[in-house]
């Protein structure tokens, strides 16, 4: 049987510290939030109690007899099952060398004592957070291995509705209808083959192109299993570090895709997917993001699902907006020729505009 999920189960906590009173307090701190707390009174028991019981994260003291915090956090990080386990220092020593010490030793963090709740609470939170968001993105690399291991040239329909899942996996984070995924293949798919037919972009857009972007589409959005809830899920406007946080998720696509590509390099499918989620953000006239790209140097999939994903958003319902009609959406979308998107690729949303807004309106149920 797989161990339990940390993601799925009460934190486990190890907290080391050779004075009673300390150890009561973090616990009392810690206890309440709902995780398993196991406090120890040096370092020995400590190391023994990690190998019994391998914790999600190490609140570790420094000054304790026999031996110190830095030995204890060296001697856990040489063994391969705790390596990873996130180490945050405790200490009354404030000074600037006995913390370089603890990052040099290992550690991650260092909360210094008296202890502040909040502070204790939010830095455990954040360590947390990241080593889930770790094991999530390694979980996404090995299956995405796995799905392209074998003849990933002749993508069978079970693997593509594997591919399906896992992006909508990371999909469901932000929208609970789960159906953003399946409305813009249907998008780049009607858009690519509108492009088709425009001689200025038909030696591009062949029929592959067409399949490719309608299944390699639902990876776009991969990378946002990496962004913290607080701001993926915020309802009001993100702050300017919030939102450069939240640019993370393209890259953060890429690179687990970037994995795979290194095993298959001449695969087009994953090259496509590659491009849809590290350039789907860039804008026509270079003011987009990560890599402030312009005009034809963005990848044409990436430009088309530039404007699916858009006209998408605007009439979807999100936290910190309603859903607009397809007359409002179209129209924001056509001022954006030239801007934000493609003018060939707006081109072809106009004329496709009716298609898309029906097969919107089917798929959700809506008016207008």
């Amino acid at each position: 049987m797989e161990p339990t999920s940390i993601s799925t189960r009460p934190s486990n906590i190890l907290i080391v510290d050779d004075q009673a009173a300390n150890l009561q307090v973090l616990v009392e701190i810690l206890k309440p939030e709902g995780h398993k707390v196991r406090p120890v009174p040096n370092g020995r028991l400590a190391i023994g109690a990690a190998e019994n019981d391998p914790p999600d994260i190490i609140l570790l003291d420094i000054v304790m007899p026999e031996m110190d915090g830095y030995e204890v956090c060296r001697r856990l990080k040489e063994r391969a099952d705790l390596a990873e386990v996130p180490v945050i220092f405790i200490s009354a020593l404030d000074d600037t060398a006995a913390k370089v010490k603890g990052f040099l030793a290992g550690g991650v963090d260092y909360i210094t004592k008296p202890f502040q709740p909040e502070e204790v609470v939010m830095r455990v939170d954040t360590h947390l957070r990241l080593r889930r968001m770790k094991h999530e993105l390694e979980r996404y690399n090995r299956q995405l291995e796995e799905l392209v291991r074998e003849k990933v040239r002749e993508i069978s329909d079970s693997q593509l509705a594997t591919i399906l899942a896992m992006s909508k996996l990371a999909e469901n984070r932000d929208d609970a209808t789960g159906q953003h995924i399946d409305r813009t293949q249907l998008f780049c798919r009607i858009l690519a083959e509108e492009l088709r037919s425009n001689p200025q972009c038909g030696c591009e857009v062949s029929q592959t192109f067409i399949d490719d972007i309608f299944h390699a589409s639902p990876l776009h959005d991969i990378g946002k299993v990496g962004i913290p809830d607080n701001i993926l899920l915020k309802p009001g406007k993100l702050t300017e570090e919030e939102f450069e946080i939240m640019k993370t998720h393209v890259l953060i696509g890429a690179e687990t895709l970037q994995t795979v590509r290194d095993r298959y390099p001449g695969n087009a499918f994953i090259n496509m997917g590659i491009d849809l989620a590290r350039a789907h953000h860039e804008r026509w006239d270079g003011n987009g993001y990560t890599g402030r790209l312009a005009g034809e140097a963005i990848p044409l999939s990436a430009r088309i699902m530039a404007v699916a994903d858009v006209y998408d958003a605007l009439r979807s319902i999100r936290p910190y907006k309603k859903a607009f009609s397809h007359e409002k959406s179209s129209a924001i979308i056509l001022e954006g020729a030239g801007k934000q998107f493609d003018p060939v690729v707006v081109e072809a949303f106009k004329v496709r505009e009716g298609e898309i807004a029906e097969m919107y309106r089917q798929m959700n149920g809506v008016q207008s």
